[in-house]
């Protein structure tokens, strides 16, 4: 597992992301946290929830010991927690939005639609980051060559994106998880890994996919706040009171008055409450076992913990403050200037090669 998580690293994919933010345009002076940067610290929580509920797990069945150690699990976590946003494109969920938008919109685009399969379609102008980070995974381009059991634990929505009676309620289901061009290597993936197919374009998430959810959530939920304060947006005393409504009887004020800097303030304040909430999810986990193995437990980790309704307050003010100011909404906007230009030249440049390569054909 050790050489995945290295091949991930060193990976042309993940370098990638150190251009590409996370919320923040990068400031001049203050530090934000980009994509490469998430994706460390998720990969860190993903590691000490995969070990904290392997050490469980393993005591709960014997007949793991002789194979597996809390660490190897600890490792899976960590290797697809590490990957999770490979696949997203510049600008973020707005890039997302930007180039779905593209083929809905666009004339020439919409030309496309008729020599792709409705499946395919709906692939185009639903893109998604997840399908997305599946493909370049999977690609011999990269060489990532990632376990099965770290594939499945990448895979949060084990569905295509076109498919019948989708469920809004299940968290599983509420994007898609590939592309039809890699739906049978998902499919050959759930086979090996013995994982329950639902209906046609539906199968049940890998246990581990909930723990790299969890530390996704956990990351991005206390990391924005984190920088949220740091750029201003958020007030020190706003941020202080949301976090120790985490910790609870944890939180000591005179402790805290102690602290000479905001800055030092915040990272204890974030490392106890990432700390509370680790423990909290791997509980859960650990109180639904059964229920996750037979996929009869579909909502997130988060949405479950003790915490839920301090992370709901942290997201709420998040919206509001950070998520909607002036900054952030105009970086997002520039995505919808600048990727539906860049996807006319690739859909004219890729028109073009197949017109040189199939002179007789009419259609794309």
């Amino acid at each position: 597992m050790n050489r995945i998580f290295d091949r991930i690293i060193f990976s042309h994919p993940f370098r990638r992301l150190q251009d590409k933010t996370q919320v923040h345009p990068l400031p001049e002076h203050d530090f934000v946290h980009t994509r490469l940067t998430h994706s460390l610290e998720v990969s860190s929580v993903g590691r000490s929830l995969g070990k904290k509920v392997g050490e469980v797990i393993i005591e709960r069945h014997p007949k793991l010991k002789k194979d597996y150690s809390l660490f190897d699990i600890g490792a899976v976590v960590a290797s697809a927690s590490l990957a999770h946003d490979l696949g997203n494109p510049p600008f973020g969920h707005a890039g997302e939005n930007a180039i779905s938008d593209y083929f809905i919109q666009q004339n020439s685009a919409s030309l496309i639609k008729t020599s792709v399969s409705e499946a395919e379609w709906q692939d185009l102008i639903r893109f998604e980051g997840n399908a997305q980070g599946f493909r370049i995974i999977n690609s011999y381009q990269y060489g990532l060559k990632l376990s099965l059991a770290a594939l499945g634990a990448f895979t949060k929505y084990p569905c295509s994106a076109l498919h019948s009676n989708r469920k809004g309620e299940k968290k599983s289901q509420k994007k898609f998880g590939f592309f039809q061009t890699e739906a049978p290597l998902f499919e050959n993936l759930a086979t090996q890994l013995e994982i329950e197919k639902v209906r046609e374009g539906v199968w049940l998430r890998h246990p581990l996919a909930f723990l790299v959810e969890a530390a996704d959530d956990i990351c991005y939920h206390i990391i924005d706040l984190e920088d949220g304060c740091r750029l201003g947006l958020i007030s020190l005393n706003e941020t202080i009171e949301l976090l120790a409504d985490i910790l609870k009887t944890d939180f000591d004020q005179n402790k805290l008055d102690k602290l000479s800097s905001q800055n030092e303030k915040i990272a204890v304040l974030r490392a106890m409450a990432i700390n509370k909430l680790i423990d909290e999810c791997a509980a859960v986990f650990l109180d639904y076992e059964e229920e996750i193995l037979a996929g009869k437990f579909d909502v997130a980790l988060t949405d479950h913990c003790l915490s839920k309704e301090s992370l709901s307050a942290i997201q709420q003010v998040s919206v509001a403050k950070i998520y909607k100011s002036r900054h952030v909404v105009e970086i997002e906007a520039a995505g919808h200037e600048v990727l539906p230009g860049l996807m006319e030249e690739f859909v004219r440049a890729g028109e073009h090669i197949f017109r040189m390569v199939n002179p007789r054909n009419t259609t794309i």
